[in-house]
């Protein structure tokens, strides 16, 4: 082979890598976008709940003249208009373009967040929710990307128990690695072993395609995950039973402290993907 003939053909491996790296941003893009649609009906049904609470109280507050019935309506009047201050700022949060900055992020807060926006719909399929939360540091993550992961696995979460069950969201501290932990458990019916090592793959789906609420089916949501994860230099590992439930773990560094003892601020490196994780049966 030539000097120039290799020259062509770097040149053709570089600009085939800066064409993949397009179509996996595009890839992660088109995922959020997913995920935004797929809340819309969802959020929809609650902040219209939210607006009949207000205005039932309003009502009854205006038919009666004593001041504790008024007092009572105010209160549940407060409380409604908080819990819609809850459910727009999350759908903010997630439809805001923060690009790829990376800063000392609660992921307690996003947790708390995500279940707002996922409140009804665990309600309405019988998932219980239990948030089991450590007291951990900051991670060094872009929140809206992190939410993104939350929610897709969540409501992976919810399909894998077609018949209701029990959700564990747990945040602990790795001191060791200087990892900040996030485990998403269901008890649902499982991935079979032989599926596991291709379930991270695009396009690649255990599902034959949305359920009843055009959620999931696509193929690109754990691909996604997978990127974003990998992206914040993570780690993120499956462990699943057949009949027993399945449990994602995400491994976020913990934002380091300078000198002044405040949490640095750094960029997350472009978005690129990797080799499958090992993958384990579920345990006890």
């Amino acid at each position: 082979m030539t000097d120039l003939q290799a020259a062509s053909q770097a040149s053709i491996v570089e600009q085939q890598a800066k064409e993949i790296e397009i179509l996996k941003r595009r890839l992660l893009e088109a995922q959020k976008l997913t995920a935004m649609g797929e809340l819309v009906s969802t959020t929809t049904h609650e902040f219209n709940n939210v607006l009949m609470s207000v205005i039932n109280y309003a009502r009854m507050g205006l038919r009666h003249h004593d001041e504790q019935t008024r007092n009572n309506c105010f209160e549940k009047i407060a409380a409604a208009g908080e819990r819609a201050a809850k459910i727009t700022t999350g759908v903010l949060a997630m439809a805001k373009n923060r690009g790829n900055r990376m800063e000392p992020t609660d992921l307690a807060k996003i947790v708390d967040d995500t279940l707002v926006l996922l409140e009804r719909e665990m309600r309405k399929y019988r998932i219980d929710v239990d948030f089991q939360n450590q007291d951990v540091p900051a991670a060094l993550a872009n929140g809206n990307q992190v939410q993104q992961v939350l929610l897709n696995l969540m409501i992976n979460a919810r399909q894998a128990m077609p018949q209701g069950g029990r959700l564990i969201l747990r945040l602990s501290y790795d001191a060791a690695d200087h990892m900040v932990d996030l485990l998403v458990r269901d008890h649902g019916v499982g991935i079979p072993s032989d599926q596991l090592p291709q379930i991270f793959d695009a396009f690649y789906s255990t599902k034959s395609g949305p359920d009843e609420t055009g959620k999931g089916g696509t193929g690109i949501g754990l691909a996604a995950c997978r990127d974003i994860v990998e992206a914040h230099q993570g780690k993120i590992r499956v462990q699943s039973t057949v009949g027993m439930g399945t449990a994602f773990t995400i491994r976020i560094p913990a934002a380091e402290l300078n000198p002044n003892g405040q949490p640095d601020v750094s960029h997350v490196v472009p978005v690129s993907g990797g080799s499958m994780l090992p993958t384990s049966s579920v345990r006890q």
